[in-house]
């Protein structure tokens, strides 16, 4: 049988790009776009400019590659937003909460911050700003952490390209001010295995998290545990990781019928 050829040929062409850029590991050059879709190269070129405005894709200059922007960011977090995602994670969290004695989250990216999209409180533990529908800097949190720690480095940049793209006004005093700060504790986030956040969205206050990644290992959700600085010192951080990643390796599973490739844990 012969495929039916596209009624409106710009729209196929424009969501063909947006899924090899959502398919790949980093930006792409316009000329590998076009090759590898058979679009003539000025088409690709119209196209990537008018999804350039409406910031679904993002152009990196220097490296004469385009990658996907914020907006697009925006819709694939529109997943995690809903009930699919949730449903699986809500009670791998509940046992996180019940087996580690804390709170557990479960959040997504949103543009440059994370939403949370499930909160598990702890009997007797105090209420928390983490909570559900509310978004905070991803680079403030370990959820963001987590997630950003996962994206390719040119992406992670990309998201965070001045000064003013740190500028929030969801925390109490923002930690991270400039991108090289962010990309050390990224590293070090690589380097350890999980996310660390102390203090930075409330005084006094810890979390651990892990990042959930699709079936290409990109992250669409982190899940994290939050503890009270004096009830658990830093010595027990990797105990704490070790359940939160397999919680979120569950759950990558659970969405995507696989088991990821498990993460280290390091002291």
């Amino acid at each position: 049988m012969t495929k039916q050829q596209p009624k409106v040929p710009a729209s196929d062409q424009t969501l063909r790009i947006l899924l090899l850029l959502a398919r790949s590991r980093g930006p792409l050059p316009a000329s590998v776009i076009a090759a590898q879709l058979g679009i003539p190269r000025s088409t690709t070129y119209h196209l990537l400019a008018t999804l350039l405005e409406h910031d679904f894709v993002m152009h990196l200059p220097e490296e004469r590659r385009y990658g996907l922007g914020i907006a697009a960011v925006e819709l694939s977090s529109a997943y995690g937003r809903q009930e699919p995602l949730a449903r699986l994670g809500r009670p791998l969290i509940a046992t996180l909460v019940e087996q580690l004695g804390m709170s557990g989250h479960l959040a997504v990216p949103l543009g440059r911050d994370v939403l949370y999209i499930i909160e598990e409180r702890y009997p007797g533990t105090p209420s928390l700003v983490t909570d559900v529908n509310v978004r905070l800097p991803m680079p403030a949190t370990a959820s963001g952490r987590a997630i950003l720690s996962q994206l390719p480095k040119a992406q992670a940049r990309a998201l965070f390209p001045n000064a003013e793209s740190f500028v929030s006004a969801h925390t109490r005093e923002y930690p991270i001010t400039k991108y090289s700060e962010l990309r050390s504790v990224l590293d070090e986030t690589v380097t350890r295995g999980y996310a660390v956040e102390r203090g930075s969205v409330t005084e006094g206050i810890s979390s651990v998290a892990a990042s959930v990644v699709d079936h290409r290992g990109w992250p669409i959700a982190a899940v994290a545990v939050t503890f009270a600085d004096r009830d658990h010192g830093t010595d027990e951080y990797p105990r704490l990781a070790a359940e939160v990643i397999e919680t979120a390796a569950t759950l990558s599973a659970r969405i995507h019928g696989r088991t990821p490739a498990a993460q280290p844990v390091t002291d």
